[in-house]
């Protein structure tokens, strides 16, 4: 192995180091060795073992080398090209993960149309089919079915890949009808800093659930005598922690009522699909929600998830920093409308089509045209609200085409622990962008992006911010290692190539 080899292999682990928020100590305590030797790891002054590679990778949760199977994915970008045409809008990454837990409470067949085929789907499926439950995708591996067992296997379950995705965490509410106790590997996901589980367990313990969190698990026990005798009231306004309590909710042999629920666009379609169970659920679209629950279901169920409005906003943030003109088609305008005010004050040029029905009856889509335009910084800052106002999940987009504008702009991302710090990683493609603190950033445009060559942030809507910066990047870039981006998009670059972006994958060790 050459010097250079070592060098390169060194910068990598360092970065993804970096990224995880680890000093040399603390990854030199994850793999029993010394400080000093990871220091000459990094700068390429150690000869280093494919094993210690894959031991890294483990201790990091970056995929630096895999054996026995195809490395990390990379991307190479050639920047500077203008889209055309036109791209459709998924089905929703959030929704479609939350239906796959809620299926755990039919014991018939439930068939899930278009679902959105990404790692966050398969780490799901793979913790299902663990468990006992069969899934299949039909129609040409479009829809997928799926068939639970008499009995599910708890003991059985695969603990890495429920360890490697959050949604595991929305298998409380449907487990807590189904057995006196269980166990359940901690929740993974994305790094976005501390995440608790507090606010879920204040709204499932109103129907007798307790956990122990020890080694690891989540040990959960169940007093099925204990129901809700008055409202839930959520302590946050969070999407999962409001689906949680909607599929405790769901086989609770009685009238639940929450408050202070999220009303979403996951929250929305989960409550659709409910009502294809028998279950009868008012107050859709607002914030206090009644549940007329079911003891028992067993039906066969066929639903559509709506298109995913953040999938939407990343495709408008594409159009907007190249420069182009493309139609978004469709985009599930109730979850947008902020977001497009936003950017129309800023002078986006876009226009919509009249609105028609999505799949499931419910949702309203447009399709939007987006069009070259001259940008202002807005006058006020950018931050998040609970639906109906700006997404959180869009927030980093608006770090990107901020950098397009001409003028200042502030952004709040109050909600993360550290997800802001992850912006600044424009500044590597020529952005300059000022972290105020961890959940403030001020973005100075317009930029002029230049190439560069840097391993994809581990949190997912600012690596596909960093990937939209490079496709406006005059040059060739790489993004290294973009696991995290497959976590929540399917075929992103093939189908961003569709419309005239050059974007090539490849894997190296």
């Amino acid at each position: 192995m050459s010097d250079d080899y070592l060098v390169r292999i060194g910068k990598l682990i360092r970065d993804a180091r970096q990224h995880r928020g680890w000093t040399q100590s603390q990854l030199a305590e994850a793999l029993a060795t010394s400080q000093s030797a990871v220091n000459r790891i990094e700068r390429g002054n150690q000869n280093i073992s494919l094993e210690m590679i894959a031991r890294i990778g483990e201790a990091l949760d970056s995929e630096i080398v895999s054996l026995g199977y195809a490395g990390p994915m990379h991307l190479r970008v050639v920047g500077g090209r203008r889209l055309s045409g036109s791209i459709d809008v998924k089905t929703s990454k959030n929704a479609c993960v939350a239906l796959l837990c809620a299926s755990l409470l039919n014991k018939g067949r439930t068939v899930l149309r278009r679902v959105a085929r990404i790692e966050e789907v398969y780490r799901l499926l793979e913790v299902l089919n663990s468990i006992g439950v069969r899934t299949r995708w039909i129609n040409e591996g479009v829809d997928l079915e799926i068939v639970p067992p008499a009995r599910l296997d708890l003991d059985a379950i695969d603990a890495d890949a429920a360890r490697r995705t959050r949604s595991i965490i929305m298998f409380l509410g449907p487990l807590l009808h189904r057995m006196d106790s269980f166990k359940l590997p901690y929740a993974g996901g994305c790094d976005l800093g501390t995440r608790t589980i507090e606010p879920h367990m204040i709204a499932l313990r109103r129907f007798g659930l307790e956990i122990a969190a020890t080694e690891g698990l989540y040990h959960a026990q169940i007093d099925h005598s204990v129901t809700p005798d008055r409202p839930i009231v959520l302590t946050e306004r969070g999407d999962t922690v409001t689906e949680n309590a909607l599929l405790a909710a769901a086989r609770h042999d009685g009238t639940t009522v929450i408050r202070n629920a999220s009303s979403n666009y996951m929250v929305q379609d989960l409550c659709f699909f409910l009502e294809t169970l028998g279950i009868r659920v008012d107050g859709i679209g607002t914030t206090t929600l009644t549940v007329h629950g079911v003891p028992h279901i067993d039906v066969d169920v066929d639903y559509s998830p709506s298109e995913d409005p953040v999938e939407a906003m990343s495709l408008l943030a594409a159009a907007v920093v190249t420069e182009s003109r493309l139609t978004i088609r469709r985009v599930p305008i109730e979850f947008l409308e902020i977001e497009l005010a936003v950017l129309e004050e800023m002078g986006v040029d876009c226009d919509r089509t009249t609105e028609y029905a999505a799949d499931n009856g419910r949702t309203r889509l447009v399709d939007l045209t987006v069009r070259p335009s001259k940008l202002e910084a807005p006058i006020d800052k950018v931050h998040p609200m609970p639906f109906p106002g700006l997404n959180i999940d869009n927030v980093p987009f608006f770090a990107a085409i901020a950098a397009s504008a001409q003028g200042q702009t502030l952004i709040h991302d109050w909600v993360y622990d550290n997800r802001a710090i992850y912006l600044t990683d424009l500044n590597r493609l020529g952005g300059r962008l000022q972290l105020l603190d961890p959940h403030r950033v001020l973005v100075e445009g317009p930029t002029r992006w230049r190439a560069a060559e840097m391993m994809c942030p581990p949190a997912l809507r600012p690596a596909v911010v960093v990937l939209l910066a490079m496709m406006a990047a005059e040059g060739t870039s790489v993004l290294r290692n973009v696991y995290v981006i497959n976590r929540g998009y399917e075929e992103l670059a093939e189908r961003l190539n569709s419309v005239g972006a050059q974007i090539e994958i490849f894997r190296d060790i």
